[in-house]
């Protein structure tokens, strides 16, 4: 079997998407995560069992059909779900976009770390990286796992050079403080790799999924913020 051939569990994709990097982007969601953060609007990806099988080559080609609209920005962006799960799909998928000349960008939580993810990162342009919290607890809690772990990730990114977007998702009664915006702030001034930062409110439109799969939304009682208060927070930036 050649490279170009190599599988991966896809949950979905979107054609013309413009919130998941820069410019107009072909965004592909892979099938499963590690972690399971409080507030994830996509708990139908966490089984990585499921999702539809696809071929790296088949991507490519889905996402050639889209290249006269993504301009100089635009590309394609490898989601999730958490796309470090499946590091050589994903690689391969990067390694043929490069070919078409098609910028690659990354959407991940940094939470796994080894030999397969810095391959991966040899073909990725840019990194769309989510630091959830500013606070070991909240992270272990709220996550599954060490705030560490996103940090070495961002340490690695900017040892590479590799152009970084923080993300957070603001959820009031956990982060939306100006300490924790400060503190996010601190650990992009840190990283001259970070060149934005993006605050999204947290919303909770995903409860019909919640219901739908018969599990519980842990943050389903959480207030969402107001416009305001993301006005204030971003004033900080």
């Amino acid at each position: 079997m050649n490279n170009a051939s190599l599988t991966g569990r896809v949950h979905s994709i979107q054609s013309m998407g413009t919130l998941d990097g820069p410019g107009v982007r072909f965004v592909v969601f892979l099938q499963g995560c590690n972690l399971r953060c409080g507030c994830c609007h996509n708990p139908d990806t966490w089984n990585c069992n499921d999702g539809t099988v696809y071929e790296a080559s088949d991507i490519v080609r889905r996402a050639c059909r889209f290249r006269e609209y993504f301009g100089k920005s635009g590309g394609i962006t490898l989601s999730g779900g958490e796309p470090l799960l499946q590091p050589d799909f994903a690689r391969e998928v990067f390694r043929l976009c490069h070919a078409e000349g098609i910028n690659t960008c990354l959407d991940t939580s940094g939470s796994i770390l080894n030999d397969a993810v810095l391959s991966l990162l040899d073909e990725t342009d840019r990194v769309l990286l989510d630091i959830k919290y500013t606070s070991d607890g909240h992270y272990r809690r709220h996550v599954g796992c060490a705030l560490e772990k996103p940090l070495a990730f961002l340490d690695t990114l900017q040892q590479r050079g590799i152009p970084t977007t923080i993300r957070q998702v603001i959820i009031p009664t956990l982060n939306g403080t100006e300490d924790n915006i400060r503190a996010l702030k601190a650990i992009a001034d840190a990283h001259p790799c970070v060149d934005s930062i993006e605050l999204l409110p947290f919303r909770k439109v995903c409860q019909v999924k919640y219901d739908a799969l018969g599990i519980p939304f842990p943050m389903a009682d959480l207030p969402t913020p107001d416009k305001s208060t993301m006005e204030a927070l971003n004033a900080l930036l």
